[in-house]
């Protein structure tokens, strides 16, 4: 008979490591918000307030 108990431990061991990778991914987003939020918001305010002048001339 055949054993596959290994490929049980293979995937759990994928499942834990694509986990990681998600949640670096998700350190990596929350940190650049973090540091990069306020100056993107500021821009999008700044190309709104661009477009509604130009809209109404």
């Amino acid at each position: 008979m055949l054993n596959f108990n290994w490929i049980k431990r293979h995937k759990g061991q994928g499942m834990v490591e694509y986990i990681l990778i998600v949640a670096v991914v998700v350190g990596i987003v929350f940190v650049a918000y973090k540091s990069l939020g306020k100056k993107v918001k500021n821009k999008f305010e700044i190309a709104t307030k661009v477009i509604q002048k130009a809209d109404k001339e």
